[in-house]
């Protein structure tokens, strides 16, 4: 296969009171040689002006190939005629090399107001498919591209919102002007490159995810469309998890990386952040609300999130040090308390976890807890006990997952790391995420090398999920290196996303 491929170019014209307008679309099939990467159009209209349209990313196919789209429009004025009949290439620029489909330098063609033309003569396409769910989307529209040769008598669309578990058939309908459902009149030849047109809705509710498959039926033959084998998919926004420990305002340029935190949370569209060390001025105990460290990150959000947090104990001689949660979405109920056998405000042995629960769109109730646990010399085992004793309790059906989240202080791998493992209750959905073969000999078979697996993994820092949880982790990142939005603290930060199963 080439490295870049036309698969279809629509070209419309609409006229409404507004004025007449052309408008030009491209869909493209790439392959995925480096993430930078440069996808053009490169046309010209009936006044021969080449012009250089840039594409931008729709959707991955899988690992090894991505969908890229171009679109322009062009209001028709006194001053400026429209495009008309076009000719066009595509360009492909990666890795200091450039690629091309124009036909062998003969370019593409498209004629002024025909449609859509798909290439290679493929009999069946799915076309204007959308890669998510908006949070509202309660229909998917369905359009459908028919070669005329496939003499095509039904088409329909095999769907499930529930991977596969239920199928659903729906029929569509052929579209004998290309533009019927929009009402825009005077298409001049909507199938002139011999395609038809049949569009669907697909009634999909409140449901998170939406797979499907297209199904072209002729007099002689049966045509597929299944996305090359991977079926059509979609669903609505994860939900994204970060943790940090803040180290308690000893960080030099301290404000600026209070900043950066911000930024990530913002450009990364966390749902849910889970803080440990979080510090305010101690004021003699009664603290400084303003100067919490938890909150001034909070009020640089742009739109700022729900804040939960308490403290512990009496930090570095100056600080409340204790624990957050920011959520995106409204917390429907907090709680705190100590997990240590310790009470002391002014023992470091003094720990203490906050619990939210947070009802996420389409997902459900999640209970999340922000822990900062102390070494295992020093009570983690007691620590850890009482906390997943705690949120075991407030586990229920009606729960989709409990996380719990923050600085363990346990090394992967290590006899603390082991107390996890052998209660059976929580995964790591970090190595879940990242290293699903090791996560399934430890957390799953219990090889009994599993340690060796982990020799070079230093992670205190985890989010653990109840294995009861409907959830499943879809990819994990660390953050704050040097490489992204640099070092805000003593140790990393973790971003993971979460799914229904």
């Amino acid at each position: 296969m080439h490295k870049i491929r036309l698969l279809y170019v629509e070209n419309v014209i609409t006229r409404k009171k507004r004025g007449v307008q052309q408008t030009l679309s491209f869909f493209i099939l790439v392959e995925n040689l480096s993430y930078d990467k440069r996808i053009d159009v490169v046309w010209a209209g009936e006044d021969g002006v080449w012009q250089t349209l840039p594409a931008l990313f729709h959707s991955k196919l899988n690992h090894n190939w991505e969908y890229w789209h171009a679109q322009v429009s062009q209001q028709l004025t006194a001053n400026q005629s429209l495009p008309g009949n076009i000719k066009f290439g595509l360009r492909f620029q990666a890795l200091g090399k450039e690629y091309w489909d124009n036909k062998q330098g003969n370019n593409y063609s498209s004629q002024a107001d025909s449609g859509i033309k798909v290439t290679d003569n493929t009999s069946v396409l799915n076309t204007h498919f959308a890669h998510s769910l908006s949070d509202d989307q309660k229909f998917v529209p369905i359009t459908v591209a028919v070669n005329q040769s496939a003499h095509a008598e039904k088409v329909t669309v095999h769907w499930t919102t529930d991977n596969w578990k239920h199928t659903k058939i729906t029929h569509c309908h052929f579209q004998r002007n290309y533009w019927d459902k929009v009402a825009l009149s005077n298409a001049r030849n909507p199938n002139q490159y011999g395609v038809q047109v049949w569009k669907g809705w697909l009634k999909v509710g409140k449901a998170f995810r939406l797979q499907y498959t297209v199904c072209c039926e002729g007099k002689t033959q049966t045509f597929w469309d299944n996305n090359y084998g991977n079926n059509y998919s979609l669903g609505r926004k994860p939900l994204n998890v970060m943790i940090l420990n803040l180290h308690c305002y000893q960080e030099d340029n301290q404000d600026y990386k209070f900043s950066q935190i911000a930024k990530a949370i913002n450009e990364h569209n966390v749902d849910i952040v889970c803080f440990q060390e979080v510090a305010e001025l101690w004021n003699n105990g009664a603290g400084d609300w303003n100067s919490n460290s938890a909150k001034i990150i909070n009020d640089r959000l742009p739109a700022p999130f729900h804040l939960y947090t308490d403290w512990a104990h009496l930090g570095f001689d100056r600080y409340r040090e204790g624990v957050a949660i920011l959520s995106r979405y409204p917390i429907a109920r907090q709680h705190s308390k100590y997990v240590s056998d310790s009470h002391d405000a002014f023992s470091i042995h003094s720990r203490k976890v906050v619990m939210s629960q947070i009802s996420v769109p389409h997902i459900g109730l999640i209970n999340v807890y922000s822990a900062h646990l102390s070494w295992l010399e020093d009570g983690f085992q007691a620590q850890f006990a009482r906390l997943s004793q705690w949120a075991n309790d407030e586990h229920s059906d009606h729960v989709a997952a409990t996380l719990l989240c923050g600085d363990f202080n346990i090394t992967a791998g290590s006899s603390g790391y082991d107390l996890v493992v052998n209660a059976n209750e929580y995964d790591d959905q970090f190595l879940a995420a990242n290293a699903h073969g090791v996560f399934e000999k430890i957390f799953r078979v219990q090889d009994p090398h599993w340690q060796h697996y982990l020799d070079n993994d230093y992670r205190i820092d985890y989010i653990f999920m109840n294995k009861a949880s409907d959830l499943l982790v879809t990819s994990g990142n660390v953050l704050f290196t040097d490489q992204d939005y640099g070092r805000v603290s003593d140790h990393c930060g973790y971003i993971m996303t979460f799914e229904p199963k």
